[in-house]
């Protein structure tokens, strides 16, 4: 790899990091308004989605109006990937509300080993040994902090566990578009702004929808439930205009410059920021088994940065 692959690792590597941790304060942002003001989780999500891009379109437009401009040719795959980013949005949100900030941000990261695994199927991203070590490690640490080695959990809170689970399929599947719409060079900015709006209609939509799902708006009144809780309302603008804007942007940057498997691997240390802020901020703690399994994560995400950068450097000798 020349000089010039190395500089693109090094800011692909810099983006995910980042990312990671500011998107961690995105569940103990959406724990609060859940708990706090009670909610309903696909309204919640409703409302993040329609604020980002409430925000970032305006933003775009005095900044660089280009990026707006979308060809017809990506309408139908940005509306494809706006569906997916609704999905894990509302899967993401239900696991908040149900599993705490802490164990659904972990949960959440099971999406390593299926990014790997779909990445290597679909895009045909390599998948070695060192790749395999790091995804065993992930997933080993979500075990342990997520609490399912323990009979009880699922015995009580199946349900959180499965939709915790989910969510990280979910976010597998928007890894991979995310790669793909680099692929096809489109901006990550133009693809933020375009799949979050693609997104807010989905879910209004399923609002809107007579019961079809627990956590919906019973009545078209009820989208707007916070009323005049006006710090809630501040609360939930901070949460669309900051980590979701700033951390899924820069996740969307980083896709640019590394195959999806490895900047989901990367992201992975998001959950040991969510469960100090949470630990902080909330009172959420975690046993020493789940303390761990972050650890564990960790050196999971450590190991292949050490060996990607060592495999550069080898391949940069031989090269001599």
């Amino acid at each position: 790899m020349n000089r010039s692959g190395m500089v693109n690792l090094s800011r692909g590597y810099a983006s995910a990091l980042f990312a990671a941790a500011v998107l961690s304060t995105t569940a103990i942002l959406i724990r609060y308004l859940t708990v706090t003001y009670a909610i309903p989780p696909l309204v919640l999500a409703f409302w993040r989605d329609a604020l980002v891009t409430l925000t970032l379109a305006p933003a775009l437009a005095l900044l660089a109006r280009r990026l707006l401009s979308v060809s017809h040719a990506h309408i139908g795959y940005l509306a494809i990937f706006g569906l997916v980013l609704a999905a894990f949005n509302a899967t993401w949100t239900y696991s908040v509300a149900m599993n705490g900030a802490a164990v659904a941000t972990v949960l959440v990261y099971g999406s390593a080993a299926f990014t790997a695994l779909l990445g290597w199927g679909l895009l045909k991203e390599r998948l070695g040994w060192a790749k395999l070590l790091a995804i065993v490690l992930c997933l080993t640490g979500c075990v342990l902090v997520s609490g399912a080695l323990s009979a009880a959990a699922w015995g009580t809170n199946l349900m959180g566990l499965l939709v915790g689970v989910l969510s990280g399929l979910c976010y597998a599947v928007y890894s991979l578009m995310g790669r793909s719409a680099a692929q096809r060079e489109l901006n990550p900015w133009t693809t933020l702004a375009s799949t979050f709006g693609f997104a807010a209609i989905c879910l209004l939509v399923l609002n809107l929808l007579p019961q079809a799902v627990t956590g919906i708006a019973s009545q078209p009144a009820d989208l707007f439930w916070l009323g005049n809780a006006y710090y809630g309302w501040g609360i939930l603008l901070v949460l669309a205009a900051g980590p979701t804007v700033a951390g899924f942007g820069l996740y969307n940057i980083s896709l640019g410059f590394l195959p999806a498997s490895v900047a989901n691997l990367i992201v992975t240390l998001e959950p040991a920021f969510t469960a100090l802020s949470a630990y902080l901020l909330l009172g959420e703690q975690l046993s020493v088994l789940q303390f761990g399994g972050g650890l564990l994560i960790l050196c999971g995400v450590v190991f292949l940065r050490l060996y990607e950068g060592r495999s550069i450097r080898l391949l940069q000798t031989q090269a001599r």
